[in-house]
């Protein structure tokens, strides 16, 4: 062990000011806690701890075990008042002290503790949402491993290092589990086995300071040697009635206080330390301010068993005192954002499906219901600070000033909660009204996706049918020019400026089919604007006819296209792009068609679709791609955030993605593009088919200025599982933004005014036609 002894010298205030500051340059304002509910599959024990009141022995008429039935009640009754954790606590191996134990295992049809504990978490995995958290006691590498398959993580508390406190006289006599010895071989075991882990020290059972110093220096060693270890509880030990020890004096307050900042300073900086909040009632401002960082886990449903005298705070008042102290309560799931990132290091696949099911894009857990394509949630978040965080104010200065924010900045924006994330709404609102004044444009367009055949394969996508015509997930088309005629000329007669024209990438398109599509609209309809073609498409008909970018795009141009939408980005991060589209375009192919296109007049749009499996990281990357872009060329009219619809994408069904962003992060991406792209991308929309109407109102207040189009149709994200319609008419958008007080405009694709005779012909338009939906024409041959 390194010297520590400058730790028992040093004065208290000095230590914790230390050690508060190593906390929040490693986690900010964030202070967090588990929402969980307490199971405690049995009392029995086999180890005889002086100063437990957890540990009961057989008695006649008690069951030793929770049955499947309570334990399902148990978690059903957590998961109803929003828990996402179930903290399964118990005995240690009783099986090997108890024949009770022994028989009651048998009638379940075990042969000891943790077989049926790993039943039992396995039947809470399926039955419920919560993720599993495992105390069991001493564990061999078998028995971590297969819990490890149902659970989140696992914990152990080391409790002390010292050996003297096994010996006669001391509180683990008797206790063969408290060896010190073979308590650090079960967290090697499961650092070994690469399992999310917690541990902790109980100060004031005997230990002196040098051996609190010697079991953490034991616990930073493990956790340097397999980066294991989330967290860190201290516990102070607290007397209890019908103990060998209640009458024993309790640590005070100082002495808890000096063991919380010795603790931070001694492990790394991406261990959590913990206190628990219900033993040290009234100080929680000193507990912060000696640098802890999570409360843990709290139940608004069960008790804490192992000390029933200590109720739970209420969440509601730990949240304000938490605020009180200038930090930001978060909920977070057993498992902590950082090994929640690696899930395929640390989680057991289905056990990583589930976190990221709960999870938000920081690996927190998600604060809403909500999802994009859903309907409004009614709860709004209090805002309890009232200190916006220095840093973010010096974000968004450089931001106004229209310096390039580095990636570390614009992730601080995404990650601001609470004030610090009103503050970002309201800069990015006010800057909004800088640039573009109360006006409020959308344009009337009518989208038609021509096919929905599509070889490629990206696995976020419920649209595509597959390039061997086969009914995937729905009737796969191909749509005749006629159809896409006869769809444009109606969008025309009733008040249409704009046609936006995607597909599937059918096997049978060459470049000459897009080129078609533009020289037949442009002779049925000269005065329509075509807005067509993603990059991929563009790639992909300037391949087939063996043309350069430029000249295909050039070729398109004659034939009438006006511009080009900016989709087919989805994430412009290749570490991304290798999980959700692998044989797609690479991030520089993308820039390569936008630059093209833009050196020849054709302006562009620009897209980002989010809240699947990337985090905030690829966001900024995202972000700055399009900034340098714009900066470059100066072509991108508009950014248009897209969130990402889950209900029927592939890679969600099959437990590989989240569910969308949360609300918080939705809105964001608007206020923090605003403030990221500003002054070079001018125009920030939002897309009330995935936000909804209240959401893109929402939006509309956090910096974006412009609604987008009225659409007519829409495939894409109906086809995803968004509960919005198809048609957003003009007399819908303008009763939207008048409703907030801004005043609604229409626009053609280039952001020009529209004229008279187009705006009064859009309002009070017929209902549309059926429209026919061509079957596939060429089936390949078998």
């Amino acid at each position: 062990m390194s010297d520590l002894t400058w730790l028992e010298t040093t004065p208290l205030a000095d230590l914790m000011a230390e050690a508060a500051d190593k906390r929040d340059a490693a986690f900010g304002r964030n202070t967090s806690y588990s929402r969980k509910v307490f199971i405690p599959l049995t009392k029995l024990c086999r180890d005889v701890c002086h100063y437990c009141t957890f540990a009961e022995t057989p008695r006649a008429g008690v069951p030793n075990y929770l049955s499947a039935e309570e334990v399902l009640a148990i978690a059903r009754a957590g998961e109803a008042a929003g828990c996402t954790e179930a903290l399964f606590t118990l005995g240690d191996k009783p099986e090997l002290r108890y024949r009770a134990a022994r028989e009651s295992l048998a009638a379940l049809g075990h042969e000891t503790t943790i077989g049926y504990l790993r039943e039992m978490c396995a039947l809470v995995l399926k039955e419920t949402k919560l993720l599993p958290h495992v105390n069991p006691g001493v564990m061999t590498r078998e028995e971590i491993a297969a819990l490890r398959e149902v659970s989140a993580s696992q914990g152990i508390m080391l409790e002390s290092i010292s050996e003297r406190l096994c010996q006669p006289g001391g509180v683990h006599y008797g206790s063969p589990d408290k060896a010190p010895k073979v308590r650090l071989e079960t967290i090697r075991l499961a650092g070994e086995l690469a399992v999310p882990f917690t541990t902790g020290i109980l100060i004031g059972i005997g230990e002196t300071r040098t051996e609190r110093l010697e079991a953490l220096a034991a616990i930073r060693d493990l956790h340097l040697e397999y980066g294991h270890i989330q967290e860190v509880i201290v516990q102070n030990f607290r007397a209890k009635a019908d103990t060998k020890l209640r009458d024993a004096d309790e640590p005070d307050l100082d002495d808890l206080l000096w063991t919380i900042a010795a603790a931070r300073l001694i492990l790394p900086a991406d261990v959590h330390v913990q206190a628990p909040p219900n033993l040290s009632p009234g100080v929680y401002p000193t507990l912060i301010g000696a640098g802890i960082d999570d409360w843990g886990g709290v139940s608004p449903v069960t008790p804490d068993h192992v000390n029933p005298e200590a109720p739970w705070p209420e969440l509601e008042a730990l949240a304000q005192r938490t605020a009180e102290c200038d930090k930001i309560l978060v909920q977070r799931l057993p498992v902590y954002p950082a090994w929640a990132a690696d899930a395929g290091r640390w989680l057991h696949p289905p056990v990583a499906t589930r976190v990221m099911q709960l999870a938000d894009a920081e690996g927190w857990a998600r604060d809403d219901d909500w999802a994009p394509g859903l309907v409004w949630p009614t709860e709004e978040k209090p805002v309890r600070l009232t200190r916006v965080d220095p840093q973010i104010d010096r974000i968004i200065d450089r931001a106004i000033a229209g310096i390039r924010l580095q990636e570390t900045e614009i992730i601080r924006l995404f990650a601001a909660r609470d004030v610090d994330y009103e503050r970002v709404l309201q800069a990015a609102d006010a800057l909004r009204k800088e640039v573009s004044g109360q006006t409020v444009r959308y344009v009337v367009n009518r989208n038609i996706n021509y096919t929905n055949i599509c070889y490629y394969r990206c696995k976020f996508c419920a649209f595509s049918k597959g390039k061997t015509h086969e009914d995937l997930r729905g009737t796969p088309y191909d749509l005749d020019m006629e159809e896409i005629v006869r769809r444009s000329r109606e969008a025309w007669d009733r008040g249409a400026t704009e046609v936006c024209l995607q597909g599937g990438i059918h096997p049978d398109y060459t470049g000459e089919t897009y080129i078609n599509i533009c020289k037949a609209i442009k002779a049925a309809i000269p005065g329509m604007h075509i807005h067509a073609f993603s990059p991929l498409e563009v790639t992909q008909g300037a391949a087939t006819l063996g043309l350069s970018l430029t000249a295909f795009l050039s070729r398109l141009k004659d034939a009438g296209l006006g511009t080009l939408p900016g989709t087919a980005a989805e994430i412009l991060d290749d570490e991304i792009r290798a999980v959700i589209c692998p044989d797609k375009i690479n991030t520089q192919q993308w820039i390569d068609v936008v630059t093209a296109a833009h050196k020849l007049g054709l302006r562009t749009t620009s897209t980002i679709m989010y809240g699947h499996v990337e985090s905030p990281l690829n966001w900024a990357r995202h972000l700055l791609v399009l900034r340098d872009v714009q900066e470059q060329t100066g072509g991108i009219t508009e950014f248009v955030p897209l969130p990402f619809v889950h209900m029927e994408a592939p890679m969600y069904l099959r437990g590989l993605a989240r569910k969308g962003p949360t609300l918080r992060e939705a809105v964001l991406m608007h206020a923090v593009a605003r403030l990221t792209l500003h002054p070079l991308i001018t125009n920030i929309q939002t897309s009330w088919v995935k936000m909804g109407p209240e959401g893109a109102a929402l939006c509309l207040k956090a910096g974006a200025n412009d609604m987008g189009g009225t659409l007519m149709n829409e495939s894409i994200s109906r086809a995803a599982g968004t509960q919005h319609g198809q048609e957003f008419p003009p007399e819908a958008m303008e009763t939207l933004i008048g409703g907030i007080g801004r005043a609604p405009t229409q626009r053609d694709t280039v952001y020009r005014p529209v004229g008279n005779e187009r705006r009064e012909v859009s309002f009070g338009a017929p209902e549309l036609a059926p429209i026919v939906q061509t079957p596939p024409r060429k089936v390949a041959a078998e």
